[in-house]
């Protein structure tokens, strides 16, 4: 299906002819109808199937030129990257529409963004905890929101916005239609849904769990976070085709340790992302990513969603995630649309159990293979793989207490040990101290 079979607007057209969009995505296709005909809806897909646009669209082929200062549409996504990328789409689409979009988020000046909404606002999009302090300082209103958007909810909810988000709901007019995007339907995801939507409609794609089609998965047992190192730099030296790498670890300690190691070989193309890093920073990375000016990119889970940039060929797990869903968001940051991918794991003998839970959710293995002969492994842990000793001493042997005294484990005696206290014997009456008579005397004199 291509996108003029959707009949939409001239403006709309244009705007997507150049950019060059042709084909309508499977999630695009079967949401359209759905979110124009003002139901609430819930979406499923698997990441990189274009869901943005899903809502976009309809949205903006049924949103009508207004003089209202106050906003008619918020879009809620969990990061401050995929907020910028959410807005720059909107403003592709809307490149021949009047339509006035703010972007906000945390991390950056509250009272530029007041200003923004303050000068009139049609469509906001931001992150749950900076739109919901916006709402308490009453500079955005609520009252005029006709479309609830909340994208990747799933990823809100593991981030903990949770109580921004029903706060949110709570605030928001009753009559709206509500929108739903995400990879998984969790419990929690499903218990919002109970709670605030109204005979959602259900759009899935492809089952919770499934990921890309088109992106190669293969896995390698390597013991520890050294032997990772080495074989990373192995892969980059020699692998085929890696032209744009994308390299996921499990926190910012990690991220900062691997990228000063690679850096020191690859320091023109290297570059690194996490939520420790400013805004200007974060912002830089991507784009110098995106635009080729690095080809390696050091991330945590941060941009394992919302991120959307073309032609990235690796991904590399350095570290297995714990969360099996987290895997699927990874891997589907590459075989993006009709490109194809190579997603690399690398699994350390604690994270055997996080590869069984991530093949039982995809209901079929990662293939595994032997480590290249020419990888050094390396005999030496880092501070996080070595064994937690609760005791110091553990090496030692503990003397046993016999009861004969010596060492620092005998018996106390006197009145502080409870079976050696004495019975009080009864010695009559207190004595007293005699009086002192020529004190008496002189108190008398001198009256």
């Amino acid at each position: 299906m291509t996108f003029e079979e959707l009949k939409l607007s001239n403006f709309l057209q244009n705007a997507i002819r150049d950019i060059e969009y042709v084909n309508v995505t499977p999630i695009q296709e079967h949401a359209f109808p759905v979110v124009a005909s003002g139901k609430d809806m819930i979406g499923i897909a698997q990441t990189g199937t274009g869901k943005t646009m899903a809502y976009l669209l309809p949205i903006l082929q049924n949103l009508k030129f207004s003089n209202q200062d106050d906003p008619r549409v918020l879009i809620v996504v969990p990061t401050r990257e995929l907020v910028a990328q959410v807005v720059e789409e909107v403003n592709f689409l809307t490149k021949y529409l009047s339509v006035r979009t703010v972007g906000v988020y945390g991390g950056t000046n509250i009272s530029t963004q007041k200003q923004k909404i303050h000068e009139g606002v049609d469509i906001v999009v931001g992150t749950p905890g900076r739109v919901y302090d916006l709402a308490l300082s009453r500079v955005l209103k609520f009252k005029t929101i006709q479309k609830f958007v909340i994208d990747e909810v799933d990823e809100m909810l593991d981030l903990g916005f949770r109580p921004q988000l029903t706060r949110m709901m709570d605030l928001l007019p009753p009559r709206r239609q509500n929108i739903m995007f995400s990879a998984t339907l969790t419990k929690d995801v499903e218990e919002i849904i109970t709670t605030f939507f109204t005979k959602p409609e259900k759009v899935e794609i492809a089952r919770t769990g499934t990921p890309a089609e088109k992106v190669i998965q293969r896995a390698y047992h390597v013991p520890n976070f050294f032997t990772k190192v080495n074989m990373l730099e192995h892969l980059l030296a020699n692998e085929p085709d890696m032209e744009k790498v994308l390299i996921f670890v499990r926190n910012k300690k990690l991220a900062d340790r691997l990228h000063e190691t690679i850096a020191k070989i690859y320091p023109e193309k290297t570059g690194i992302i996490h939520s420790n890093k400013s805004q200007n920073f974060r912002f830089r990375a991507i784009d110098d990513f995106e635009e080729g000016t690095t080809s390696i990119l050091v991330a945590t889970d941060i941009i394992a969603r919302g991120l959307d940039i073309k032609g990235i060929t690796h991904i590399i797990n350095f570290d297995t995630p714990e969360v099996p869903e987290e895997y699927i968001h990874r891997i589907g940051r590459t075989g993006r649309a009709d490109e194809k991918g190579i997603a690399i794991t690398f699994i350390n003998e604690a994270e055997q159990e996080y590869q069984m839970m991530i093949e039982e959710l995809m209901k079929k293995p990662i293939p595994l293979e032997p480590m290249p002969e020419e990888v050094p492994i390396s005999n030496i842990f880092s501070e996080e793989e070595k064994p937690k000793l609760s005791d110091k001493n553990y090496l030692q042997t503990k003397k046993v207490n016999t009861g004969e005294g010596g060492g620092a484990f005998h018996v106390k005696v006197g009145i502080n040990n409870p079976i050696n206290h004495t019975t009080k014997v009864d010695r009559g009456p207190k004595k007293t101290k005699p009086v002192n008579r020529g004190r008496l005397k002189r108190k008398f004199r001198k009256k």
